[in-house]
């Protein structure tokens, strides 16, 4: 048993969205309840700022200083807590020493990267370490992939007490969604586009469905990639890409890994926007795959990427304002086949801006969930939200972070 000081410890306090996960955590579960947990960051003039405007209740709240490129800050702050919650991006930039000495330490860990270069990185370099000291590494805990990956685990749920066989064919369209990106969001984005350009080896991983699964994954079926304006009978409305599926596919495909191959050996999944129904809808999916096609053909290219960061994108530090955070939503719904033809259709709602807003809750609770929840007799390792925390997380979600999971009949 751990005889850590803390449960979790936020590392990136004082950046855009670890404000907003440390005010969550402030307002669900106190400063000094029943979840012992504290600040940190590289700045202790920051961090005491940020803990002064949490108000009065957050006066006896601990910091630590540490910096993302000193291995012996780091290591200090891992033998004060049972895991790290890091919001310190782009993580292919400053996350790795980090990931590091939590493999290192038996200190678990988790992130909301959708970094999808970076992770392969990470379980290659330090999932032994993880293995042998017992840390549980969790990415994409945000955003991306929480919705994607816990709507297909809840479908497959549904399924299996329906038609007792999973679902192999499934698919998750975006129905609607409000929000705005932070500057640490496009950063990252930007940085993958600017690695990818210059690497022909890490392009054909980008290209990889399975590329987060484990060496020995066995799957081989051919995955759908809706990257034009494609029309979706099931939905009977047009579609185009969207921009988060190159991350949220492949953490579902090594959830279905990690879970023993739970959802079929020829499990198929894919991600679009819906756009709308008839010549509107076809030309708004034509306007998205043209737009997205074009910013990522601009973040790769040095001279169009300096214009980009210098007057179109936010910069890192900002982000939508709080009332844009409160007013954002989003409505995913998926959609699942059985080998022998049924049909299940879920549908996933989360409250507040997708990025930060619903991100903030959705990092908390997996923080909370990894601290809280977890046997100690899982094995460490890098794992996904859903194959790790499973049932647990779910209801946290559904009961503290204003993500709701129903079936449509």
């Amino acid at each position: 048993m751990s005889t850590a000081q803390f449960d979790l410890v936020v590392f990136g306090a004082t950046s855009f969205v670890g404000q907003i996960l440390v005010r969550y955590l402030t307002d669900t579960f106190g400063t000094d309840g029943d979840l012992k947990w504290a600040l940190a960051g590289r700045s202790r003039e920051k961090l005491e700022q940020v803990r002064s405007d949490l108000g009065s209740q957050a006066v006896s709240l601990p910091v630590i200083v540490a910096d993302a490129a000193d291995e012996d800050s780091l290591r200090q702050l891992c033998q004060q807590t049972r895991v790290v919650v890091s919001t310190v991006g782009p993580y292919a930039l400053y996350g790795e020493p980090l990931v590091k000495v939590c493999a290192d330490t038996g200190t678990h860990y988790c992130d909301l990267t959708g970094e999808v270069q970076w992770i392969p990185r990470m379980i290659s370099r330090y999932e032994a370490a993880a293995k042998a000291s017992g840390a549980r590494i969790v990415h994409c805990c945000g955003f991306d992939s929480i919705p994607s990956d816990f709507g297909v685990f809840f479908l497959q749920q549904q399924a299996q007490a329906r038609f007792g066989a999973p679902c192999t064919d499934v698919k998750m369209r975006v129905k609607a969604a409000k929000g705005g990106a932070s500057g640490g969001t496009v950063a990252s984005m930007m940085n993958v586009a600017r690695e990818a350009a210059s690497d022909s080896a890490l392009r054909k991983q980008l290209s990889n469905p399975y590329a987060l699964c484990p060496p020995d994954h066995g799957f081989t079926v051919r995955q759908a990639n809706v990257s034009t304006p494609t029309f979706d009978a099931d939905f009977d409305a047009w579609a185009g890409p969207f921009v988060m599926a190159g991350i949220n596919t492949r953490i579902v495909h090594r959830s279905n890994a990690l879970l023993g191959n739970a959802y079929g050996d020829d499990f198929r999944y894919d991600e679009a926007m819906l756009t709308g129904k008839g010549f509107a809808g076809r030309m708004k999916a034509l306007g998205l795959t043209t737009g997205t096609g074009a910013f990522l053909a601009a973040a790769a290219l040095a001279p169009s990427r300096w214009v980009l960061e210098k007057f179109v994108v936010p910069k890192p530090g900002e982000g939508p304002t709080p009332a844009a955070q409160k007013a954002g939503f989003y409505d995913l719904r998926f959609v699942g086949k059985t080998d022998s033809g049924a049909r299940l259709q879920v549908r996933v709602t989360g409250a507040g801006d997708p990025g930060y807003g619903s991100t903030a809750k959705l990092l908390g609770q997996a923080a909370a969930s990894l601290a809280k929840d977890i046997a100690d007799d899982v094995p460490g390792g890098f794992w996904t939200p859903a194959s790790l925390m499973g049932n647990a997380l779910l209801s946290r979600l559904s009961s503290a972070a204003d993500l709701t999971f129903e079936v449509q009949e």
